[in-house]
């Protein structure tokens, strides 16, 4: 036998090297995974998200259900879950397994009734008979023998997760990305099938259409609609254009906002036991101070009455409170949906380009009202002189 050349044993290296750095929970399929003690199971499925793997054996006679899930966890620390749910299709209600590393470096299996995101440990729906779990080359392995307690029922709703930390032996929250959000389905345990639920997806669309509404009202029509009362004005020429400018600015950013502002009390409704507490806070805030406002338009009165004077710090004080806080609940709402860096890093762009465009505006106002006063220092005062140079009649 000729000995392999140098390039082929290059190219074998290559390869080598290649699939070491694959984790062995990506680079298989359910169908080609086993287990220690040669642990065989009736049926399994390629879970559509996460890269997670689910075998099980179901006995109807016993009413038993043996499974086993195959995941890797967001960070090495992290934990990994797979639940059954027999009151919904979510999170919540869910009746879950959750595994992760132990504070003696072993690996912990422990039950979670889902009530809300606070997770805190507690007995589940089913009866766990045994529950142990196992890690290696980057994945988690649960394995469970659990005790159904509606004989004869075999199509539920599973639902499955990756997390990244644990905190004083308690997993904590996981990531609120499209993956995560979709990693849910229908299984039945007999036919050995598992399909996955889409509604995660229409989910994801209200979000991001929540977030899309509040960022263009709050974030950027609201601070040009300032831009434009404050600058404009200064210049004569601009008299009364700036004003309906202005004024329809404003409106179309409230009409947004309130669209958005609904939007996430959908959401909300939509998703119990998610909260953002200090985003909710804030969104309430600005439709408050928003809807004062609209009112502001009402309560107008002339420039020469004498309330104008205090209706101006009406009208001042609450927009530029709108000013901040819709742009810190704009970057508030980024961090929660968590988009590409590309969205978070254009909506800096946008505030960078608006803010040079207020600065020179700055400048030019001061420039333009420091000649006028000029002007009008310099102005004679038609004959009069203080009554010094007044012409005998």
């Amino acid at each position: 036998m000729a000995p392999a050349t140098p390039s082929v044993v290059s190219l074998t290296l290559l390869l080598s090297l290649i699939a070491s750095l694959i984790s062995p929970a990506a680079s298989q399929t359910c169908s080609s995974q086993t287990f220690a003690n040669n642990k065989l199971y009736a049926h399994c499925n390629d879970l559509p998200t996460l890269g997670a793997y689910l075998h099980w054996t179901y006995n109807p006679p016993e009413s038993t259900l043996s499974v086993a899930f195959v995941a890797a966890p967001a960070k090495p620390e992290g934990w990994i879950s797979w639940a059954l749910n027999p009151t919904g299709s979510g999170m919540i209600g869910a009746q879950s397994l959750i595994a992760f590393r132990d504070s003696k470096g072993g690996m912990a299996v422990k039950t979670y009734n889902i009530t809300s995101y606070a997770i805190v440990e507690s007995e589940v729906w089913f009866r766990v008979k045994e529950a142990t779990a196992e890690s290696s080359g980057g994945a988690m392995r649960l394995f469970a023998t659990v005790v159904l307690p509606e004989k004869g029922k075999t199509t539920f709703n599973h639902v499955w997760q990756v997390g990244s930390s644990v905190t004083g032996g308690v997993p904590d929250k996981h990531e609120f990305k499209p993956a995560n959000l979709n990693s849910k389905g229908s299984i039945d345990l007999l036919k050995g099938e598992s399909n996955a639920d889409t509604s995660g997806d229409s989910r994801i669309k209200k979000r991001n259409i929540h977030g899309i509404l509040n960022a263009v009202s709050w974030g950027i029509l609201f601070p040009v609609g300032i831009i434009i009362a404050r600058y404009l004005r200064t210049f004569q020429s601009a008299d009364p254009a700036w004003f309906y400018l202005h004024v329809a600015c404003q409106i179309c950013a409230y009409a947004i906002g309130v669209a958005g502002w609904a939007t996430g009390l959908k959401l909300g409704s939509q998703s119990k036991g998610v909260q953002y507490t200090d985003h909710r806070n804030l969104g309430i805030s600005l439709f408050c101070l928003a809807t004062l406002q609209m009112f502001s338009l009402l309560l107008r009165p002339k420039k020469d009455h004498k309330y104008r004077f205090y209706w101006n710090i009406y009208h001042y004080g609450i927009g530029y409170s709108v000013l901040v806080l819709g742009i810190i609940n704009v970057f508030k709402g980024l961090h929660i949906l968590d988009p590409a860096k590309k969205w978070k890093s254009a909506y800096i762009v946008v505030l960078v380009v608006m803010g040079g465009i207020a600065l020179l505006l700055e400048a030019i106002t001061w420039i333009v009202v420091l000649r006028r006063k000029s002007n009008k220092s310099t102005k004679p005062y038609d004959g009069y002189d203080n009554g010094e140079a007044r012409q005998a009649p």
